[in-house]
């Protein structure tokens, strides 16, 4: 049967058949794809934060439940002190200040970056309200708002108080802009440029993506400048997003570098708030190849900006006087292969700073001191190594200058768990703040006195509880109760690597009705196997967890397993993959599978399948491609060439094609299409931006020219996430549909 054909047959059986295998049910034992794109345990709220003077706890409700008062789109404040709770502000109150629906693509973006919904002024008695775009300046005594600007912007804004209070900054159409908090007032531009290829405070993609940038402007202290990052995108190449629904199709081009091309040619200035000419701070740079990924205020009259070497190996903090323009390069990091960045530099009083580094082989914080005085009188010099150990400081959660305590989070009791814990920056008074295993998510109030915990572990749903630095909690917000899956069991497993001697995690979900003298089961394996700040296998819920046990309702074992290369085990063990990705990774996960048919006869070693969404479904064509042992597989938005995929990422760990040829191409997954073994399904957004659908056309094209059957399930306009419960629905359904097909008798 011809390819084509073949294809089109399955697009109009794959549907109804995979809904066939999935009959609705009222048992709540029992899981259904709806179930797997839905939040069974309920939303949790968002928007976590706290009012600057410490004492209120804020969140908007998405689901409301008995522990708070408040209904869906409330804001709710809890007093730290007493921990009651009230409401701040209703979503009838709200909804009067609502702008038009925001489009699908910045609410992508909103969601898929963290844009926040409200901030709070420094005075705790206003709201900056970000709707769509209209800035609402928000009175809580009152109960109402005032709209200060409609920004015209769906996302990407950035609203922010200045530090007085008086002023409100703002981004649009590619240029910073100020509005007196008084809607009376008159804004002011402080940036003037037409060219959309020139971002004025704005953050491009690929620093929003892989440098973790969200905001690329910051007022000084005093309230009287901003310094701002400039980004040229002039020579940054163009990739067209077509939008094939409309009678006439439509094109977003995307700036958007490759490995090789020219990255975006960033400089910082400082403006007045009150307008004029950008005074830009010249620092040794290589323009469109270095990034600045943070900046910021010393003082009112220094800022510091970090250069990132485009190898990404050295990085160099500069501080800079912003009436001078003079500059010292005052610290240095660099590491023979890459540095992990991902962390801001910490300004402390006194003239001190603490930052991360792996040097010592694991993430640590180092604390550092320089002339309080004159910043650019000396280099900084180290104070102390303020951790240190066989684990990995996760990130900085705050500081408390008056106590000189630091609060962070670490995996230090378990690589599969994380703790907020506080230090003296003295280095004494080291202390676990939170309790128990599984993994926390913590953001610790202005005054250092209490912390939200965003606590789970993998058979306990969120609790999100208000605590305080003696350990007390009360929870604000536990998850709805899901009763266990029926019929599944899932343990966290370990293995050894291919090395022979390094410790593997991982998750195996089976049927619990199986034993070793069963009949033999089909085993899918589901990592993601990329480099990532944290590691995958994690003592903690996961929401993806209700597929897998779907999938072994099913009749499935799923296997998860973090090899070398992935993050969260320290510098070696991340940087196994450098310049060797693919194959570091492949031969652990061979090894591991060998082992667990080795440990659980019952599987069946003829019935292999694989799946990955991104780097997982990059992985699932490595790995169907160099080995015939996988009978199907699915790979969702898969990079299928590393070429194709973003400068910053790929050449952390490639380094530029010109240098590394080979690599490039023995570890990009098309070079070997023509090899597939096993019957392959690619499921692909039309409007992803982050992988674009030149992978999947690029991949195909070597299976039609080899005669090669394969399977495609597109997705028009959806995004890397292929979000919504329709598109989720069919995506889980096809994937269903394929191993009920191909891996069953």
């Amino acid at each position: 049967m011809p390819v084509s054909l073949r294809v089109a047959l399955l697009f109009g059986l794959s549907a109804s058949c995979a809904i066939a295998q999935t009959p609705t049910t009222t048992d709540p034992g029992i899981r259904t794809i709806a179930d797997a794109n839905k939040n069974l345990t309920g939303r949790a709220p968002h928007g976590i934060d706290w009012s600057p003077d410490g004492k209120l706890l804020t969140f908007i409700v998405d689901e409301p439940e008995a522990s708070t008062p408040g209904k869906a789109g409330d804001i709710i404040q809890i007093d730290a002190a007493t921990g009651h709770a009230s409401v701040l502000a209703t979503a009838e109150q709200l909804s009067k200040l609502s702008a038009a629906d925001v489009n699908e693509k910045d609410a992508d973006h909103r969601a898929r970056y963290g844009m926040s919904a409200y901030i709070w002024a420094a005075d705790s008695k206003h709201l900056l309200l970000d709707n769509g775009g209209r800035l609402w300046l928000y009175d809580i005594a009152a109960g109402n708002g005032t709209m200060i600007v409609d920004t015209h912007e769906g996302s990407g804004d950035d609203p922010k108080f200045s530090p007085d209070a008086k002023s409100v900054s703002y981004l649009h159409n590619h240029n910073l802009y100020v509005h007196p908090v008084a809607s009376t007032g008159k804004e002011t531009a402080l940036t003037r440029d037409t060219t959309d290829t020139l971002l004025n405070g704005e953050v491009d993609w690929v620093y929003l993506e892989e440098l973790d940038v969200r905001s690329n402007y910051f007022w000084s202290p005093d309230s009287k400048s901003i310094a701002y990052l400039q980004m040229n995108e002039a020579k940054v190449p163009q990739y067209p997003i077509n939008d094939w629904i409309p009678t006439h199709a439509t094109i977003d081009n995307q700036r958007y570098p490759q490995p090789g091309d020219p990255n975006p040619a960033v400089r910082v200035g400082i403006v007045s708030a009150k307008g004029g000419k950008t005074k830009f701070i010249e620092v040794p740079f290589s323009p469109n190849n270095d990034y600045i990924p943070r900046f910021g205020w010393v003082d009112p009259n220094t800022i510091y900006l970090e250069v990132l070497t485009r190898d990404q190996q050295h990085l160099n903090l500069y501080f800079a006087d912003t009436r001078s323009g003079k500059t010292r390069l005052v610290y240095t990091d660099n590491d023979a292969k890459y540095l992990d960045f991902s962390t801001d530099l910490n300004i402390l009083s006194g003239g001190r700073f603490l930052v991360e580094s792996w040097r010592d082989g694991h993430t640590h914080l180092y604390l550092y001191s320089f002339d309080e005085h004159h910043p650019l009188a000396a280099d900084a010099t180290l104070t102390r190594q303020l951790t240190q150990g066989d684990y990995e400081v996760e990130y900085v959660n705050s500081i408390d200058q008056k106590s000189n305590t630091v609060f962070y989070t670490s995996n230090e009791s378990s690589p599969l768990e994380d703790n907020l814990w506080s230090i003296k920056l003295d280095g004494s008074s080291k202390d676990q703040l939170t309790a128990g295993r599984g993994t926390h998510g913590t953001k610790t109030s202005p005054d250092g006195a209490h912390f939200s915990d965003y606590y789970s572990d993998a058979i306990t749903p969120p609790v999100i509880s208000l605590c305080n630095v003696t350990r007390n909690c009360s929870p604000i917000w536990k998850s709805k109760p899901l009763p266990p899956a029926k019929t599944v069991t899932s343990d966290i497993v370990s293995v050894t690597a291919a090395d022979g001697k390094t410790k593997l995690y991982g998750r195996l979900t089976l049927p619990s009705s199986t034993t070793p003298t069963s009949v033999s089961i089909p085993l899918i394996l589901n990592p993601y196997n990329g480099p990532t700040p944290e590691s995958s296998i994690r003592n903690s819920w996961s929401a993806t967890q209700i597929f897998n046990e779907l999938l072994a309702q099913h009749g499935f074992a799923i296997l998860d397993i973090d090899t070398r290369g992935s993050g969260g085990r320290g510098r070696d063990f991340q940087q196994a993959a450098y310049r060797n990705f693919g194959p570091v990774q492949f031969a652990d996960q061979m090894a591991a599978l060998d082992q667990i048919l080795t440990q659980y006869p019952q599987l069946d070693p003829k019935r292999i399948g694989w799946w990955g969404w991104s780097w997982g479904g990059t992985f699932t064509l490595y790995t169907m491609t160099h080995t015939d042992r996988i009978r199907a597989g699915v790979a969702v938005a898969p990079v299928t060439d590393w070429r194709n995929y973003d400068s910053i990422y790929t050449e952390r760990y490639l380094g530029l094609p010109s240098d590394n040829a080979a690599t490039y191409k023995d570890d990009s997954p098309t070079t070997n299409a023509a090899k597939l073994k096993g019957h392959l399904l690619i499921a692909q957004g039309t409007g992803d931006d982050n992988v674009h659908m030149a992978n999947t056309i690029q991949f195909i094209q070597p299976l039609i020219e080899a005669g090669i059957p394969y399977d495609l399930q597109l997705f028009p306009r959806k995004t890397h996430s292929i979000a919504g419960p329709t598109a989720r629905d069919e995506l889980f359904n096809r994937i269903l549909w394929h191993f009920e097909t191909y891996l069953k008798p």
